[in-house]
């Protein structure tokens, strides 16, 4: 702003008053006026306001010019999807099919001149869009859940198999019958593992024997992942496991199920997929040689638990999964070594457009290996991402923008909305979006000419430096960006995943790819076993350092986040990476102050008692450690407890030499004598009187039982002839037998097999007003849970409440 300036007439220095004789030019003194500076606040705050307005306008025109707006048609899809799968029940069809049709038409007359307008209405149309795509994948997933728990006969198809280095083969099973019992609702398509075979199955067999077969989990604790859910959408209504071997049923004594073109192509891909990994490990025995299979069939079993573990640790477990890295690692190789081929023929290059050349082949390598590694949903996102990054190069467009990753991002969500809700998807799209962005901001940066790097002496090292500075700053993006996304859905952090993936980049880059993507290319040929070697050199230094960096620590524990702060943190992630002008620091902001927030309100109650959703399992919540009823609790649930509440110490319990238990192989319902109940009712309330607060004391396949420190007392019993002393001795109890009352004539609290069944797993808070039940499911109207309201005595689905009842008669 320029300075307005006054003139003032002032007697020259010196001059007397008595002077008179002359006039003195008038002396030019600068003063400032009153600047805007000057101006109250209240006066300045409405011109600063239109001021900052007519700049966010003029900045949100920017981004619409640039075409910015368009990069979120994705998240108002995906979000749109996201609202209808969370919701507590199903919408009406025709509820988002009208707002989608009234909306579409709104889009289509409004005026171009109204582009906020239009803006607005589009928007909404995309969430109406990705509602109905929701729904849409729904009914066609259709799939069939086992309802509870259940030892059948069982035969079935082999589609899939997959061993795990100990002698086990999981199978995936198209269920062709049930016997012994007959199930009323049995589900087309299970996962069996099989144990005790001399050779594993090869697909397309038919198999039958006895199975143990259980629904997919729910959330381990309210809020966790709901396991159900991702199965059903993969088709698969349950899990189980074989007694013994099975065996396999000649395919000309029974009936053969008609199959369709698609399906007999599918099998012969997975029995190709089946090859391809025995090939290999065949090759490169033990952990290196799974870890090579992984790679390329994306079959993960056969890892052994402590190099999985090692590799999660140490922040390299996404090399494991075939995603961006590798799809975009095997198609870069390909692409470059293809053109550089082409150019040792000028006749060639000169003739012919190299490029797409060698784009076109790169893209039927990568379409090769995305058919070969089993549909994994990982690999299908890197391919779609992969190929239409490989298609720009045809029409000349750039490849790396985000507008490429906006369209795959659409494609997925148009053909797997369920996606939208998956770490997975989540993470993958995250770092690309954060890595693409970060790409562009670099490109656009000021490049300054410095002669001393471009000395032929300095060259060679610039190169260098170069090279482990993209490394660490995509292994530095990356982390940051999918951070957020491992705390929420793992509750953890890696310390040190930095520094591992700067040790293990340049192997896998220069190492395993070229060498594994030379293998695979001459594996038709039998020529693949050098290259195999080099490939199993590379992996076996990855694993040396992945052990190597495990050792030291670095797994930190967060918990679980509040709903709220997940969903505004993802915004703000959002305007951070899809806008390109100073609005972006929006979600800087925004991210900022959730995170503070975060970190200033209260720290949410922990809950004072778990129970999975079985009943099984109970474990008492205390300041650093969970005590639970079992002395080995089962992995797949306590891990995610103690994740989720950042406890990872376990107090098991005390056993006790109790009562006469009913011996082994009798009905676990048998009913005790009247001195045996007394005898167990004197034994459990001795136990809890006597035992350490906060920690179980068990009698071995018959009960355990537990003082809070609050003063209640918990018992979980597993045989249903200790649950009148168990009523009678303490103030909640737990079984995981159905049974068909929920209540106590004690008063105590009750939960059992059947009711759990409806809720779900379970979280008790003590407070002042009494006991605080939190369930995993309120409401069983969704069709991924739908199977936990069905009674198969009645072959029909009861609606009646959630069973939890803490009194009666």
């Amino acid at each position: 702003m320029q300075e307005l300036t006054t003139v003032e007439l002032r007697p020259e220095a010196g001059a007397g008053l008595a002077d008179t004789s002359g006039f003195s030019p008038p002396a030019v003194v600068s003063r400032p006026a009153r600047t805007q500076s000057a101006t109250p606040l209240r006066h300045r705050l409405p011109a600063l306001a239109s001021q900052s307005l007519r700049a966010g306008r003029r900045m949100l025109g920017e981004e619409a010019d640039h075409g910015r707006l368009l990069l979120f048609s994705p998240v108002f899809l995906g979000a749109g999807s996201a609202f209808w799968f969370l919701g507590a029940s199903d919408f009406p069809v025709i509820a988002p099919l009208l707002c989608l049709l009234v909306l579409t038409t709104a889009v289509l007359i409004a005026s171009r001149m109204r582009a906020a307008l239009r803006t607005v209405l589009l928007a909404l149309a995309l969430v109406a869009g990705g509602m109905v795509s929701a729904e849409f994948e729904s009914w066609r997933a259709s799939t069939v859940i086992l309802d509870s728990a259940v030892t059948t006969t069982v035969t079935g198809r082999v589609e899939r198999r997959e061993g795990d280095g100990r002698g086990r083969w999981r199978y995936i099973l198209a269920v062709t019958g049930t016997e012994a019992p007959q199930v009323k609702r049995p589900p087309e398509r299970i996962t069996a593992i099989a144990r005790g075979a001399d050779a594993p199955f090869e697909i397309g067999d038919i198999i039958t024997g006895r199975a143990r077969l259980t629904p997919p989990s729910g959330p381990a604790l309210p809020e966790l992942n709901d396991f159900s859910f991702g199965a059903y959408f993969d088709g698969i209504g349950a899990n189980g496991f074989f007694y013994g071997a099975p065996t396999k049923v000649d395919l000309q004594a029974g009936p053969q199920a008609a199959r369709s073109t698609a399906e007999a192509l599918l099998e012969w891909l997975y029995r190709l997929r089946s090859g391809i990994g025995d090939r290999i490990r065949s090759i490169l025995p033990g952990d290196t040689g799974a870890f090579a299979a992984a790679l390329v069939t994306d079959e993960r079993r056969a890892i052994s638990n402590a190099t999985t573990e090692a590799l999660r640790q140490s922040g390299l477990a996404h090399i494991i999964a075939i995603s961006g890295l590798n799809m975009a690692l095997s198609a870069g190789i390909f692409f470059v070594g293809f053109r550089m081929l082409l150019s040792l023929f000028p006749g060639v290059a000169q003739a012919y457009p190299t490029k797409k050349i060698a784009a076109a082949g790169a893209l039927i390598a990568v379409t090769a290996y995305f058919l070969i590694s089993g549909f994994a949903v990982s690999a299908e996102r890197a391919f779609i991402m992969m190929a239409i990054m490989l298609i720009a190069v045809f029409f000349d467009r750039p490849s790396i923008s985000l507008r490429n990753v906006a369209l795959s991002a659409l494609v997925i969500l148009a053909i797997s909305p369920s996606e939208v809700l998956g770490p997975s998807f989540q993470m993958s799209f995250a770092a690309t979006l954060a890595l693409v962005s970060g790409y562009q901001l670099w490109k656009d940066r000021r490049v300054r000419e410095n002669a001393f790097l471009k000395l032929p002496i300095v060259r060679p090292f610039v190169a260098v430096a170069g090279f482990f500075g993209g490394v660490f700053l995509t292994s530095l993006i990356g982390g940051f960006s999918t951070a957020l996304f491992s705390i929420e859905h793992f509750h953890r952090l890696t310390a040190y995943g930095l520094p591992a993936n700067l040790a293990t980049m340049p192997i896998i880059s220069f190492i395993i790819m070229p060498a594994g993507l030379l293998a695979m290319l001459l594996m038709p040929f039998g020529l693949d076993v050098l290259p195999w070697k080099i490939v199993g050199f590379g992996l076996d230094l990855v694993i040396a350092v992945a052990k190597t960096v495990s050792g030291w620590g670095g797994d930190i524990g967060i918990g679980r986040l509040p709903a709220w702060y997940f969903a505004v943190a993802v915004a703000g992630f959002l305007l951070l990476t899809l806008l390109r002008t100073r609005l972006r620091h929006m979600g800087t902001s925004i991210m900022s102050a959730a995170t503070l927030i975060l970190l200033l309100l209260p720290v949410p109650r922990p809950p004072d008692l778990v129970i999975s959703e079985d009943g099984s399992l109970v474990a008492v919540v205390e300041a650093a450690a969970m005590a639970s009823n079992r002395e080995n609790p089962p992995d797949f649930i306590f891990d995610q407890w103690q994740r989720a509440l950042v406890l990872p110490a376990h107090d098991p319990p005390k056993m006790l030499d109790g009562p006469a238990v009913p011996p082994a192989g009798e009905d676990r319902r048998v009913k005790l004598s009247r001195d045996q109940q007394n005898e167990a009712r004197a034994a459990m309330r001795a136990a809890a009187a006597g035992g350490d607060a906060n920690r179980f004391s068990c009698v071995k396949k018959a009960w355990c039982i537990s003082r809070l420190g609050n003063g209640h007392v918990v018992a979980v019993i597993d045989n249903a002839a200790y649950l009148a002393p168990a009523c009678d001795a303490a103030d909640i109890v737990v079984t995981s037998v159905r049974l068909r009352f929920n209540s106590c004539r004690s008063g105590a609290t009750l939960f059992t097999g059947e009711t759990l069944r409806r809720t779900g797993s379970v979280e008790l808070r003590f407070a002042e007003a009494g006991m605080e039940v939190t369930t995993a499911f309120d409401d069983l109207w969704r069709p991924w849970i739908r199977h936990r309201a069905y009674d198969w005595r009645s072959n029909s689905f009861v609606e009646t409440g959630q069973g939890v009842s803490d009194s009666g008669e």
